[in-house]
């Protein structure tokens, strides 16, 4: 039986070792004691300074948020915007790196409130080639798609359990590459003797483990559990159930004659599907039901998310969304139906 009243070295380690390994990266990455928003957090207080220029990309209010916090640092924050039903190209951000000339490149790998995913292997290239450091917030990608730290050239990668992986909110993750270290450390500004410092969070080197006194035994031992069991299925599965709930709901929203609400397939999130309301509908005004959702804040009415993750990145799930939804908007589900059906029977050949 577990002693619920201390987390053993041993399991720190282990936990370390796992979230490492859900980012393939060799590095131990931070653990954050709570929710992915304060690892997000923690970034922006450790990089921003006086005299730092960022180039920040705005395709969604985790972005956006992100920006404002640099700018609390004192940074001079460039914000790279497009409308939340667009990603960005990674032509436009290398063009935007080369005219602003940042010491730091920041973006949202995969946004769930809006569906979108940016190109991000192309912009990390785009990044590397400039020499820049990079900050990428991959709670929304992580499971879902591939988030390689080490092989891609994040120098800072904040990640979470509550969604494609199927774990709780209660642990979260930063990786820092050594040249992300560098970069905190050299800067005098960055936040310490605080809950989101980095720095002081920054894992023991030599093999020598600090268990933190702020970590939940229950929590820790929770996310050991989901990862463990994400390793089981293995990565590239979970996220290929993904993309195959998204090609799904995507064929069954056009089946319907429904307009997804991000405009280029390319963006689309193996995460989320979003759904355009048609004008003059009230549905996107509705309440939650299973897994399709009205939009967020300035989305509300404007679009709904069939939140097709974790446990419900499989056929059945998408296809009661597909259901609601015809419900919802007056529209026939049985071609929608058989959508989501062909593509679960046949999608997986082309993955």
């Amino acid at each position: 039986m577990y002693d619920v009243s201390a987390l053993l070295p041993a399991e720190f380690d282990d936990l370390t070792g796992k979230m490492a390994a859900l980012i393939s990266t060799a590095q131990s990455p931070v653990i954050i004691p709570g929710e992915a928003i304060l690892g997000i957090e923690a970034v922006a207080a450790g990089i921003s300074s006086p005299g730092r220029k960022f180039l920040n990309i705005v395709t969604g209010p985790y972005g956006r948020q992100f920006g404002s916090w640099l700018k609390r640092g004192g940074a001079d924050v460039v914000n790279m915007s497009v409308p939340y039903d667009s990603v960005v190209s990674a032509q436009a951000v290398a063009d935007e790196i080369e005219r602003t000339k940042p010491c730091a490149v920041a973006f949202v790998q995969a946004e769930a409130v809006t569906g979108g995913s940016n190109p991000t292997r192309e912009i990390l290239s785009a990044a590397r080639r400039a020499g820049i450091i990079t900050a990428i917030d991959s709670v929304s990608a992580v499971g879902a798609e591939p988030v390689p730290m080490d092989d891609w050239g994040m120098d800072f990668v904040c990640v979470g359990l509550q969604k494609a992986v199927a774990g709780s909110n209660g642990i979260s993750a930063v990786g820092v590459s050594q040249r992300g270290w560098e970069f905190i450390e050299s800067n005098a500004d960055a936040l310490r003797d605080s809950a989101l410092s980095l720095v002081d969070m920054k894992p023991a080197p030599g093999g020598c483990t600090r268990v933190p006194p702020n970590v939940s035994v229950l929590e820790a031992r929770a996310a050991i559990e989901s990862i463990t069991r994400a390793q089981d299925e293995g990565f590239g599965n979970i996220c290929r159930r993904h993309t195959l709930a998204s090609r799904a709901a995507i064929a069954a929203i056009k089946a319907m004659g429904l307009e997804p609400w991000q405009r280029d397939p390319a963006g689309y999130s193996p995460l989320v599907t979003t759904v355009r309301v048609p004008q003059g509908a009230a549905a996107g005004r509705s309440k939650p039901c299973g897994i399709l959702a009205p939009g967020d804040g300035e989305l509300f009415g404007k679009l709904m998310r069939i939140n097709h993750y974790g446990r419900n990145a499989r056929r059945e799930s998408v296809a009661q969304a597909v259901k609601k939804l015809a419900e919802l908007f007056g529209r026939s589900p049985e071609a929608a139906l058989s959508a989501v059906d062909e593509v679960w029977e046949s999608g997986g050949e082309s993955l």
